[in-house]
């Protein structure tokens, strides 16, 4: 960051910005259907604990080759352990029991409305501004989300619990945006990426496994090639990876610039979705769809600080 760029205020086309952006978003679109296949036979919350296990091990070494030191103060291990409880533990526990509910790209395309809460929770913890359009912008994004889930509603079999996953998912999306916006406060700002990120890991995978161990018992792990891979994938490519682009972006885009990688993220998801979920379409979905998409663009365009 040079020393002219105020936090938040990086321009989006620079290099070392848009690369990442587009990697998270491509990457992230994925993680939905991935997470799909880790809820079968082994229950969400050991799933959830391997994943952030791995995770951890993955962003210490990284830590380790970096030769960055992984002792910090104890202000940045309790920032860690609120992250790692608001990020890995209360974020993706309701993200893979949502799952159960709902198809992987439609809470995908409700996650895309992150954009929402990380504006509103840094206009009002951050003072960072919210605009007119930015507000039209969101409405018409949740009326095209609401029009989604309408579809799913009925589509869903008469003992279908898309209400259950929809709250699941909102509550998920609350957590994840606290966890943002933790993120870009000057506080967590002050404090090395990687290192915090490790403990954050560490405490996240600690509380996983012991709400794991009290909710559905002894340690459980299924061998299957695509299980293991999946463990792999989620924790190492969709948390190691992607983490620590995702959460510079949030310090040099702003909690709520950041979280428009969510206006992609959805599309990869639902296309992911359509190939392998079986998703079907119909014209309320695609309306649904659209209206999301062009809301979510709306925002993103209001919230340009070159406006």
């Amino acid at each position: 960051m040079s020393e002219r760029e105020l936090p938040g205020h990086a321009r989006f086309w620079q290099w070392d910005v848009a690369g990442p952006f587009f990697l998270v978003a491509l990457i992230w679109g994925s993680t939905w259907l991935v997470i799909k296949d880790q809820i079968g036979s082994v229950p969400p919350s050991w799933s959830v604990t391997w994943r952030f296990i791995v995770a951890a091990v993955g962003m210490a070494t990284i830590a380790l080759y970096r030769r960055e030191s992984l002792r910090v103060s104890n202000t940045a291990l309790k920032v860690a352990a609120l992250l790692g409880l608001l990020q890995f533990v209360m974020n993706f526990q309701f993200v893979y029991r949502a799952e159960h509910h709902l198809t992987s790209g439609i809470v995908a395309v409700v996650f895309g409305l992150l954009i929402v809460p990380n504006s509103l929770l840094a206009w009002f913890m951050l003072k960072q501004p919210v605009t007119r359009g930015f507000l039209v912008g969101s409405a018409v994004a949740g009326v095209g989300i609401v029009l989604l889930l309408l579809h799913e509603y009925r589509m869903a079999p008469p003992e279908g619990q898309v209400l259950a996953g929809m709250a699941l998912t909102l509550a998920a999306l609350l957590s994840a945006s606290s966890a943002n916006v933790l993120q870009a406060s000057p506080m967590a700002r002050g404090i090395p990426m990687i290192p915090m990120l490790s403990w954050a890991l560490l405490f996240g995978a600690m509380l996983d496994g012991a709400f794991a161990l009290a909710v559905e018992g002894p340690p459980q792990f299924d061998f299957r090639p695509g299980y293991v891979f999946g463990v792999v994938y989620l924790g190492l490519i969709g948390s190691v990876l992607t983490f620590p682009l995702y959460f510079r972006l949030i310090q040099r885009l702003g909690a709520g610039r950041a979280a428009y990688n969510g206006v992609l993220v959805p599309v990869v998801a639902m296309l992911l979705s359509t190939a392998f979920e079986g998703y079907r379409w119909s014209l309320l979905a695609l309306a649904g769809s659209a209206l999301a998409m062009v809301g979510l663009m709306l925002a993103l365009r209001a919230r340009n600080p070159s406006r």
